[in-house]
């Protein structure tokens, strides 16, 4: 069954996200805003003050007294410019900052909240992109590209409002560039945003490949797959280049534009405001500041207008970002507590494509502390039974209930305290040994040794240099397969919950050390209700009741001589097993 997609969020949802992100912090954001506008003010005394001369200049009334005021006024401006560009740059940092931080809390909860069964179905290299790329390119534009624009358009408004004093008239030639910018960046912008989409679609492709190609690269080799890797490697990195080579087109050519723009108003002034001083409309000094007010616009456009690409690759990260957030619960609490701990599923149906169910009317009544062994052939939808009864799978049909209550009314929280699910997939966190073993549950060392000793591993734990505080997981002290596996059963010792989900646990260890292991847990785990789903028959002999699936269904449940004598499937298997 290939990954599901998941969803990207509208670009409506991204402009409330980031309005209520703002008013959230309208604070820090209007002091950022009040300091980079006030460095603008000061900034712009410069070019005023060298009309204001050349006024005087061309009058014959300039004095040595007036050449030193405008340039003491001068100085004054640049280090009064200077002192608030600083208090204006550590407010932006520290604004970016904060957002940064809250964008990356936000995500870890978005993720950490999505259903099990998404994070189940979900393409490999879907999840890692947006928690890696995407979440990189949205730090990027909130730390720099949405405090830099917002500056830039601040500082444009303020040097027009300057140009406006100047003189009326010398400002309208400035404006004969707004309609192609106008037109340009709306060209540009119209096309951007579904370009971006497209192009983050396309790494999330390859990484998809690369995700299921790499680890499988044994696989690949054996069955002499190669080609055909090559080939769906070749087809994403294609659809990858096409993207990136469209965003390009569209940056290259709005950018000739916008380089093209920025001649315009500079000639226009000139020109006009010559104009204007010959027939005696403005004096030398206005002509000459409007015309560096206008130099001095194109500084701050040119900001705005350069982090506006950010902002676009912005938008297209947080609209896969938030995607994540439209992703409905599957499980919706009551506030109802289970009266017992009888787990039962009535009529269970599941189906991961609409209309082709896996599993066909599941009855099964399990009593508090009971064992049951689920055995069959591969695909039968053992796997996916377990994976109901341990509240990963909401059922498409029919329920599954724990004291009278369905799981689907429990809250994530309720649920994993009662009943936990341990598969052959593991997890080490990058931290000691100790962290990674009582993640589960803060415990003392007394319960910790209990923990270890219950599934086998105090031995091999007490060798390792440094004990339980070796460093372990990336980076750290590499443990076998065995041995995480090992790790993630203490995990489910200390997490002490009354009914245990085994999902080929133990599928990873040799026989010798799994049959000890599942003894050893069998006395841990005593007096809990415990699901075992296992290829390995030796589990089921020593269950309570055993079910057998075929085709989705159960097709007998009893103990191990009931089945025996009955003659059929299990008794079959049974034989199979043994060499009969």
């Amino acid at each position: 069954m290939s990954g599901a997609r998941l969803p990207v969020a509208e670009t409506a949802q991204v402009r409330a996200h980031g309005l209520a992100m703002a008013r959230r912090h309208r604070r820090d954001l209007a002091w950022m805003l009040v300091c980079h506008g006030l460095a603008a003010v000061c900034g712009l005394a410069g070019p005023w003050l060298i009309g204001r001369l050349l006024d005087e200049v061309v009058q014959g009334t300039t004095t040595l007294a007036t050449v030193h005021a405008i340039g003491l006024g001068l100085l004054l401006s640049l280090l009064a410019q200077a002192v608030m560009t600083h208090w204006a740059v550590r407010r932006s940092c520290q604004f970016g900052e904060k957002i940064t931080a809250e964008v990356r809390e936000d995500f870890v909860d978005r993720v950490a909240g999505l259903p099990l069964s998404t994070v189940e179905d979900a393409e490999p290299g879907d999840l890692l992109t947006r928690a890696s790329r995407d979440t990189d390119a949205l730090t990027n534009t909130v730390r720099y590209a949405v405090p830099e624009t917002l500056i830039a358009l601040m500082t444009c408004l303020f040097t027009f409002a300057a140009l406006m004093l100047v003189g009326p008239l010398t400002a309208l030639p400035s404006l004969v560039v707004i309609p192609l910018l106008w037109g340009g960046t709306r060209w540009y912008l119209r096309r951007s945003g579904a370009a971006y989409r497209r192009r983050g679609a396309s790494y999330t492709a390859l990484g998809d490949t690369l995700a299921e190609t790499v680890p499988g690269a044994r696989t690949v080799e054996a069955l002499r797959l190669r080609t055909w890797r090559r080939q769906a490697l070749d087809r994403d990195l294609g659809e990858a280049y096409a993207a990136e080579r469209h965003t390009m087109w569209l940056r290259s050519s709005w950018y000739l534009l916008v380089e093209f723009s920025y001649v315009i108003p500079v000639v226009a002034t000139l020109a006009v405001g010559g104009l204007l001083y010959t027939h005696d409309a403005v004096t030398l000094g206005q002509a000459v500041a409007a015309t560096l007010y206008v130099r001095q616009l194109l500084f701050p456009l040119d900001d705005m207008l350069s982090w506006m690409d950010e902002l676009q690759i912005g938008a297209a990260s947080l609209a896969r970002v938030l995607g994540i957030g439209r992703i409905p619960a599957d499980r919706r609490p009551t506030g109802e507590h289970p009266q017992g701990e009888r787990l039962a599923t009535r009529g269970v149906t599941y189906a991961y494509q609409r209309g082709r169910d896996i599993l066909h009317g599941v009855d099964v009544d399990l009593a508090p502390g009971e064992r049951l062994a689920v055995v069959g052939p591969s695909g039968s939808g053992k796997s996916t039974l377990g994976k109901l009864l341990a509240g990963v799978y909401a059922p498409t049909g029919g329920t599954v209930e724990l004291g009278g209550v369905r799981l689907v009314d429990l809250s994530a929280e309720d649920l994993r305290r009662r009943i936990a699910l341990v598969t052959q997939e593991h997890h080490i966190f990058r931290g000691t040994l100790r962290e990674n073993i009582t993640c589960a549950r803060p415990a003392a060392e007394e319960e910790v040794r209990h923990a270890l000793e219950a599934v086998g591993m105090a031995a091999w734990a007490a060798e390792l240099p440094g004990g339980l505080d070796i460093v372990v997981g990336s980076g750290g002290h590499q443990l076998t397969a065995a041995q995480a596996q090992q790790a993630a059963l203490a995990r489910l010792v200390l997490a002490d919950p009354h009914t245990v989900v085994l999902d080929e646990a133990t599928a990873l260890l040799d026989p010798a050390t799994a049959r000890h292991t599942e003894q050893t847990l069998a006395a841990v785990l005593r007096g809990r209700t415990v699901i075992a789903i296992a290829h390995r028959l030796h589990t089921a002999q020593d269950a309570d009741r055993i079910a057998v699936m075929e085709d989705g269904r159960i097709r007998e449940l009893g103990s191990h001589h009931e089945l025996l004598a009955a003659g059929g499937a299990y008794a079959a298997l049974w034989r199979a097993w043994h060499g009969d």
